[in-house]
This record gives C-alpha cells, sequence and structure tokens, in this order.
C-alpha cells in the first residue's frame, strides 16, 4: 500500500506533517518541490496596446469567456 503524505524538508530532515493512514513503517521516496514566488497579477489597463485607436469597454466583453460548445455537452451546462 502507498500513501502521499505532505511534510517539510529541513537542515537534512523530513518532518511529516501528518501520519499515513494503514502504514505502520516501510521504505520511503521523497521527492522535493521547490515552491517559487508567484508575480502578483496585474489586471488589463485601457490603451496599454499602441495601436492607434483607445481601448474601450466594449473591447473586453468581445474578449470574454463564453465556454466551449463541445465540452458543454460533455460536462452537462
Amino acid at each position: 500500500m502507498a500513501a502521499i503524505v505532505a511534510g517539510v524538508y529541513k537542515q537534512g530532515k523530513v518532518e511529516l506533517l501528518e501520519t499515513p493512514a494503514g502504514i505502520r513503517e516501510g521504505p520511503v521516496r521523497v521527492v522535493l518541490i521547490e515552491e517559487v514566488a508567484k508575480p502578483a497579477p496585474q489586471p488589463l489597463t485601457f490603451g496599454k496596446y499602441r495601436t492607434g485607436t483607445p481601448s474601450a469597454p466594449e473591447d473586453f466583453r468581445a474578449a470574454e469567456w463564453r465556454g466551449e460548445e463541445e465540452f458543454d455537452d460533455l460536462y452537462g451546462q
């Protein structure tokens, strides 16, 4: 039986944050995940792309996501 358990690696030691259910002892494999800070989201601004005509609210409405028909049937929407 295998289990995935969250933990922290610090100063050469691995500390489990929870106890694996149903496993008393056994071999382990550790995968370390480097967490990279995400950049802050930046909202779209009017006139950001200079094309000769300024952006208008209609331009943003035209770009809104409206779903895809072929996937709507799959997920019952």
